[in-house]
């Protein structure tokens, strides 16, 4: 009979530096990339303390709770959770975001989305015809609704979305952001107004613009765009934990709903109106094309990356 082989004792870190070190070397051989930054997020996030208290604190002595938090952690990450929904939370646009299970995780890349929505609002402002009301379709966790309407004074968004879950999100973390401290002045208004409703967002989109008599002076959109033969080169925290119907195109046609948003400019753009929407990485020289034949014309923004991100088109009009 072969002796059992007596497995070593995990070492034990004596301070929150020793827990990250411990925890970037762990990371590092389950393959995760970003290892060092992940071991301080999450290593932090298990210490109740941000990452820069954890640089402040690396001497602290860990109690055994703490200890098991975060190991707790991860293994659940060197399992491919995503951190995101790990810590509960993401920055988009310098702002921390709730997410989870359900909603997809905020990307770097569509910042840009915001980043040409505000040159927009401030070239109408200083015509004189400011924006006013504008739309969010397929909202998620509401980062681009929520960031467009703190960034763009007076503006009013309607986020529409499917999915339940998603929605869930989108408005907790309205509620963390977007409502102001209480003031003595009666008349003050929230920081930011955003409004939420769950459904087919096309309908959503015609049926407020119906209500308006007007259409939306901008549209923003992150559709998913994603093709099932493309599964196979995500990464596995994306393709086996975030929501597919966020994440894959219908119908395995990634243009589906440029297509449909396109179609429908009369609808929900008022004249004059702007649409972006955010694109996969080889879709740009197919959503030029799609505008052109209905008679727009379209610019495409590159991402850091060179990639070109963001489609925008603009409803003829003054």
């Amino acid at each position: 009979m072969q002796p059992v082989t007596k497995q070593p004792e995990p070492v034990k870190p004596q301070t929150a530096g020793e827990m990250v070190k411990l925890a970037r070397e762990f990371l590092s051989k389950k393959g995760i990339e970003e290892a060092r930054l992940e071991s301080e997020l999450l290593v932090a996030h298990a210490l109740g303390l941000d990452r820069l208290k954890l640089f402040l604190q690396h001497d602290r002595p860990l109690a055994d709770e703490e200890i098991a938090r975060a190991r707790e952690l991860l293994v659940r990450r060197g399992k491919r959770e995503p951190t995101a929904y790990l810590t509960g939370k993401r920055e988009f646009y310098g702002r921390p975001f709730l997410v989870g299970p359900g909603a997809l995780i905020p990307r770097p890349e569509t910042e840009l989305v915001v980043d040409r929505a505000r040159e927009i609002a401030r070239a109408r402002a200083a015509s004189g015809e400011p924006l006013a009301i504008a739309a969010d379709f397929g909202t998620g966790s509401g980062v681009l609704a929520i960031t467009l309407a703190l960034e763009v004074p007076g503006l009013e968004v309607y986020a529409v979305e499917a999915s339940e879950e998603a929605l869930a999100w989108a408005r907790r973390n309205a509620e963390a952001l977007c409502t102001a401290p209480l003031d003595p002045d009666a008349n003050a208004r929230p920081a930011a107004r955003v409004e939420f409703a769950r459904g087919d967002g096309y309908a959503l989109l015609a049926e407020r613009a119906g209500a308006l008599g007007r259409g939306f002076d901008l549209v923003v959109a992150n559709p998913p765009y994603v093709t099932r033969d493309e599964a196979a080169d995500l990464a596995p925290e994306v393709r086996d934990h975030e929501p597919a119907t966020a994440l894959f195109a219908p119908e395995g046609d990634p243009d589906h709903h440029l297509v449909r948003l396109l179609d429908g400019l009369a609808v929900w753009l008022a004249p004059g109106g702007t649409l972006l929407v955010e694109l996969g990485h080889r879709q740009g020289a197919r959503a030029k094309a799609l505008a052109e034949a209905r008679g727009l014309d379209a610019r495409l923004h590159r991402d850091y990356g060179g990639v070109e991100r963001v489609f925008e088109t603009r409803r003829p009009g003054p």
